[in-house]
């Protein structure tokens, strides 16, 4: 256990940090280190094996046997190799080497991850190259060294590369529109993160008794308790002690790690928890977000608990999302989000906010591919997360700014209001310029912007490689409209493009409750698109627009995007694939063994009574028994659909078709399936079942 006195001398303690290279490198070496993070200069081989010589004798030190280059397949998982620092010698002995070759450059076996046909199956080779502005550290005796992937061709096979070219191109359209505007002392531009990880813990015991969640991260059936989230009493409930102490764990192994976990609390379903981390730079945030998701499945082993982390692991309770908190900065330390006290004159901030909202509108559907998944489909649109349909909250303050610019009126200002609380004990506070909306996918939250569409269990790399190239884009255009205009015609040139550009896109602006069947309606007549799965906003993926922005911006090739489609329809297909034969054998293998055995009890029982107390006796039984016959009979026929129509969704080859009838048939079926199954299984008792029910699951906890 870390003391609360020893914990800012325990942070970070595990990673090659700033200050760790700082004390270690010598001077020369160090500035050439920090230059390549700041400015992605070249990094020199021979400071490379000063780097590697330092880096080994510090992971020494802290019971690093190994080495390995971690990286991000495009499996939306991480991938490792490890090597040990042992070299032998002739004499029978080794010696600890580690070589700035072997810290820059990895080389993997690249033939069995996902390429989307830029490799063919017997190419193998495949590079890991490092990446300097992730900090390398220590896990398992290993130093893990963060790194980007690519193909023996130099194409790229995983989510980090195209992160970090879309915050440099980001950077270099902010800079060069910033310059326009006086701001000459800006060399960068950096993009911040703050990824909100909501999860569930249930006893590892029940855990391994669900095939569903073994296999698939979620309950395929599930008759629901009688009790869920209605009574509203989880949600910043009191920590229980077993899980205030998964949580205490869970925050000491994150922070070892140089992870700013900042935030944990009870979220509104029962189990459900969530942890939230301090802003970082968008590459480290993702890396920390992917390193935090393994950790806590690790720490929740020590726990006997297993960390769910699928988006909807339960029907009926809210699933599991990652709010991508989404903020601009310099390097001069000037927040480009930040309204300040006079948002109406800060041409900074209106620029940037209107390259926003032009990005989220006109690049609406690959942003909400950007989260799209088949565990997320289920999730989206629920009254628990945000609709398919994307719109942005502004609040009152900004839409007020805003509208007074396209009328051309002056704007007054919100001001201050101190709130009283109706006891003279209590302080007065200060009330903010505007409410929350927790129904929008898009909210802007004071000085940052809120994405809350992620799922929980998925890298939050895509959304953010696509939300930095949008933006950068409006800001090229921005930058040509802009480019030669005086000095004293500035502010004038900026209302002239705001007026437009809220001509434009103001259809996405939405301040209302985005749950409403009404909002639907109504953002179908603004022409707002409502993409509520993978299969039907695939398309987009590789339209016109699509390919034209990344490949102008150099985040990808047509290849590199045209691999990404078939990537994702592959996995959406095997992911509703193993689901839909998941659910056919816990149905006939788990379930049909309790039914057959109550059914056996209940009619042993009905003969027993009507024998001794007459014809009309057993009433409660024979129901029972109906209930179960009726059950038994739905359960035949959509076993047999189910398993029909499994076959032809096997036989289809083209991706998007097969994809699309997983989505529409399949997933259907299973809900037919499920259906019958729940209607059985919410009359058996639990001893006849051989898993663990919803209430087991969901209110064991201690």
């Amino acid at each position: 256990m870390i003391e609360a006195a020893k914990l800012t001398e325990e942070f970070g303690c595990l990673v090659f940090n700033d200050k760790v290279m700082r004390q270690r490198l010598p001077k020369d070496i160090y500035k050439a280190v920090h230059k390549t993070i700041e400015n992605g200069s070249h990094l020199e081989l021979d400071v490379a094996n000063c780097v590697a010589a330092t880096m080994k004798e510090w992971a020494i030190e802290n019971g690093a046997t190994h080495f390995t280059h971690w990286f991000q397949p495009m499996t939306g998982l991480t991938a490792e190799k490890h090597d040990g620092f042992i070299s032998p010698v002739g004499d029978g002995t080794v010696i600890m080497e580690f070589s700035g070759k072997e810290l820059v450059k990895g080389e993997p076996d690249a033939s069995s991850f996902p390429s989307g046909g830029l490799r063919a199956t017997f190419e193998a080779r495949g590079y890991t190259a490092w990446d300097p502005s992730s900090p390398a550290f220590i896990k398992d005796g290993s130093l893990y060294i963060p790194t980007a992937f690519c193909s023996y061709g130099g194409e790229a096979l995983d989510k980090k590369t195209p992160l970090l070219r879309s915050m440099e191109v980001l950077s270099n359209e902010a800079v060069k529109v910033l310059k326009l505007l006086g701001y000459d002392d800006v060399k960068r531009v950096n993009t911040t993160i703050g990824s909100e990880q909501e999860y569930f813990l249930i006893d590892k015991d029940f855990y391994k008794k669900r095939k569903d969640l073994l296999f698939t991260g979620r309950t395929l059936i599930g008759a629901p308790a009688t009790k869920g989230q209605e009574m509203e009493d989880h949600y910043f409930g009191v920590i229980k002690p077993k899980v205030s102490a998964y949580m205490h764990d869970l925050d000491e192994e994150l922070w070892k790690l140089g992870i700013p976990a900042k935030t944990k609390h009870n979220e509104v379903a029962p189990s459900q928890h969530e942890l939230a981390p301090v802003f970082e730079t968008a590459n480290v945030a993702v890396d920390h977000n992917q390193l935090t998701m393994e950790v806590m499945k690790k720490v929740a082993d020590k726990h006997n608990y297993a960390c769910l982390l699928h988006e909807k692991p339960f029907e009926g309770i809210n699933g599991s999302g990652k709010h991508n908190n989404w903020s601009v900065c310099t390097d001069t330390g000037m927040n480009l989000l930040d309204p300040g006290k006079k948002p109406a004159e800060n041409i900074p901030f209106l620029l940037f906010l209107m390259a926003v909202i032009s990005a989220v509108d006109e690049y609406a559907p690959i942003l909400r591919l950007s989260v799209a998944s088949a565990g997320n489909d289920h999730r989206l649109g629920g009254n628990e997360a945000p609709p398919a349909i994307i719109s942005i909250f502004l609040g009152d303050e900004l839409a007020a700014v805003l509208r007074s610019i396209y009328e051309g009126t002056e704007y007054a200002g919100a001001g201050k209001v101190q709130m009283g609380m109706g006891a003279q004990v209590l302080p007065h506070i200060t009330k903010d310029t505007t409410d929350r909306n927790r129904t929008s996918p898009f909210a802007f939250t004071g000085n940052k912007f809120e994405f809350r569409m992620p799922g929980s269990a998925v890298s939050v790399a895509n959304a953010n490689i696509v939300l930095n190239t949008a933006v950068a884009e409006m800001l090229s255009r921005l930058y040509e409209k802009l480019e030669g205009t005086k000095e004293e015609d500035l502010k004038d040139k900026v209302n002239e493009l705001l007026k437009e550009a809220l001509d434009k896109h103001k259809r996405v602006l939405f301040n209302g409750n985005g749950y409403t069947d009404e909002w639907v309606a109504e953002a179908e007549k603004r022409g707002l698109p409502n993409l509520k799965s993978l299969p039907d906003a695939m398309p987009y993926w590789v339209s016109d627009s699509s390919i034209e922005l990344f490949t102008k911006h150099h985040i990808f090739t047509e290849e590199e995007i045209r691999s990404r489609y078939d990537i994702l329809l592959e996995n959406y297909s095997k992911s509703v694939h193993i689901e839909a034969l998941t659910i056919q054998e816990m149905v006939r293998k788990d379930l049909t063994e309790g039914i057959i055995a109550y059914e056996k009890d209940l009619t042993k029982e009905i003969l027993q009574k009507k024998e001794a107390l007459g014809s009309t006796a057993a009433k409660l039984e024979t129901g029972l028994l109906k209930t179960l016959d009726e059950a038994s009979d739905g359960i035949c026929v959509a076993l047999e659909k189910l398993a029909a129509d499994t076959k032809v969704a096997e036989e289809e080859t083209d991706l998007l078709k097969q994809a699309a009838y997983y989505q529409a048939t399949i997933l259907a079926d299973m809900d037919e399936l499920r259906k019958y199954a729940d209607m059985a299984e919410a009359v058996i008792p639990d001893k006849y079942l051989s898993y663990p029910t919803y209430g087991q699951m969901l209110f064991s906890l201690r």
